[in-house]
């Protein structure tokens, strides 16, 4: 296993097939995740079924209900472009944190790639929590976020999650750092023990302060990616803007230390 670390966050991993990956080598992955974020390992040779094997091995297999599975596999959704005459709408989020056990690990298998266009993008939540304006991590020390659905009609799914309270500050379990544990204020909606606007003016400032460009990486993806990150210390999301072609994956999320 060959690592290329990145900044301000991931990591590129090359001469290493997921399909092999041994218990040990799990173990590896999952301490680079939580140290480093993202992981991008290049050149895969895997089927569905060698993806969700991959999952299994990370922790037991989550869905989020309301999404369009991959066909004769459930435990897979499909994120595509294609049939859309708008792009799709992404802003940087966590997965499903509206869970009360949300995913701890996403990951997103290429299975078609634009001619131009279609990065993902991430930032490192670690480091948005450590450069916090200290009047900012003393309100909202030992508070929550609360979490909500959005961009899913659950209508027909009455016993589907729909909002869950996290702590604004979470510890990760395996890394031991802190990191500012949010989604985008569609879904992060409110903070415990405060007033309404003061909660959401919180919450738009620490998103704010999450996203700008000097915490991001840009991942441009290349044939055979395969790509998993670790929603505790990770937002991600889609840039659709210069995208030209059909852009198709499939995702698969495990539960992880979540479970």
């Amino acid at each position: 296993m060959k690592t290329d670390y990145k900044q301000p966050l991931g990591a590129i991993i090359t001469h290493f097939q997921l399909t092999k990956a041994t218990e040990s080598e799990i173990s590896e992955i999952k301490h680079l995740l939580a140290n480093h974020g993202v992981l991008v390992f290049r050149k895969q040779q895997c089927t569905d079924e060698d993806f969700i094997l991959f999952l299994k091995k990370m922790g037991p297999l989550t869905f989020t209900v309301g999404e369009v599975s991959v066909e004769h596999h459930p435990n897979l959704n499909v994120v595509t472009n294609v049939g859309r005459k708008e792009p799709p709408k992404s802003r940087f989020h966590t997965d499903s944190s509206y869970f009360t056990k949300p995913p701890a690990y996403t990951a997103l298998r290429a299975v078609t790639l634009p001619k131009n266009g279609g990065d993902t993008l991430f930032t490192n939540q670690y480091w948005a929590y450590e450069t916090l304006p200290a009047a900012v991590k003393d309100r909202l020390a030992n508070r929550t976020f609360k979490h909500v659905v959005s961009g899913l009609d659950l209508s027909d799914y009455e016993e589907a999650e729909k909002a869950a309270d996290h702590p604004a500050f979470l510890k990760h379990p395996v890394s031991g750092k802190t990191a500012l544990y949010m989604s985008t204020p569609l879904r992060c909606v409110s903070v415990s023990g405060l007033e309404e606007e003061e909660g959401k003016k919180l919450i738009s400032l620490c998103y704010e302060h999450s996203i700008q460009e000097a915490n991001i990486y840009r991942h441009q993806w290349q044939a055979g990616d395969v790509v998993i990150w670790d929603n505790g210390c990770t937002l991600h999301k889609a840039d659709h803007s210069q995208v030209e072609g059909d852009r198709t994956f499939h995702r698969g999320m495990s539960l992880g230390y979540n479970a």
